[in-house]
């Protein structure tokens, strides 16, 4: 887009047209929007579904090392349990500094696109201009529409987020809120692996993270509005892959 403030000042579309112009800013609204959530499911909820899919499989291969290594019962779960605990820890951070990542290159959107129409009002309008004679919008009733946008600056740039970079505002959750689901994904997960190993100690925990990750893979296909017993397929098939590799690997290790 054009130059940001203090810059040099070449034109603003830089050889381009209005609308090839939008193209670009919405594609740069598409990498400033885009993060390891997505941009559909509610941050929260994303956060939870892959840090409890996360933390089966991690629980899931670790007690394949351990058992392979023939360490007594009480002593996986004890472990086990240690590592829950610092993996909780970590999956709460990541998420939480991922969310103010994504929200630092929000507002930096947000001040690029607000100096702009402080200082290029002229190229603003060209944009919107091309925008809404696409969505159908022509002769009077565009100007019409362009005036009413134009007139008002902290609309102007909802609009110009909105509509030019793709972007939703309301879809921006806290960083917090994320880190909670991912604390609750956490947890669930760990305390169901875990006392699947303490009931069953011989396969109580592979069956229960292979049901973690479906469900987990469900829960995300549903938000996302997708088929979810092909993500449950998928996501269980591809935890056992996970744990066929490291069984096998270490049974030819050791044989």
């Amino acid at each position: 887009m054009s130059t940001e403030p203090g810059g040099d000042s070449p034109a603003h579309f830089k050889g381009k047209d209005a609308i090839g112009h939008v193209a670009e800013a919405q594609a740069r609204g598409l990498i400033a929007s885009a993060e390891i959530h997505g941009t559909e499911t509610p941050g929260h909820i994303s956060a939870g579904a892959d840090a409890a899919r996360e933390t089966a499989v991690a629980l899931l291969l670790f007690w394949t090392i351990l058992s392979a290594l023939q360490a007594p019962p009480p002593a996986i779960a004890l472990t086990l349990s240690l590592f829950a605990f610092g993996w909780l820890t970590w999956k709460c951070g990541r998420s939480a500094w991922l969310g103010w990542s994504r929200l630092e290159r929000l507002h930096r959107v947000l001040g690029q696109e607000k100096w702009e129409i402080e200082h290029h009002r002229s190229q603003e309008r060209s944009e919107l201009k091309e925008l809404y004679a696409a969505k159908g919008f022509e002769g009077k009733l565009l100007e019409d529409v362009l005036d009413v946008l134009m007139a008002d600056d902290n609309r102007l740039l909802r609009v110009m987020v909105e509509e030019e970079l793709g972007l939703s505002l309301e879809s921006h959750e806290h960083p917090l809120k994320q880190a909670f689901g991912a604390l609750i994904g956490t947890l669930i997960a760990s305390l169901f692996c875990i006392s699947g190993l303490l009931v069953f100690p011989s396969y109580g925990i592979i069956a229960s993270s292979l049901i973690v990750i479906g469900i987990a893979g469900a829960v995300s296909a549903k938000y996302a509005d997708n088929r979810w017993i092909p993500a449950i397929v998928w996501n269980m098939g591809l935890g056992a892959l996970a744990f066929g590799c490291v069984y096998f690997l270490l049974d030819y290790l050791q044989g």
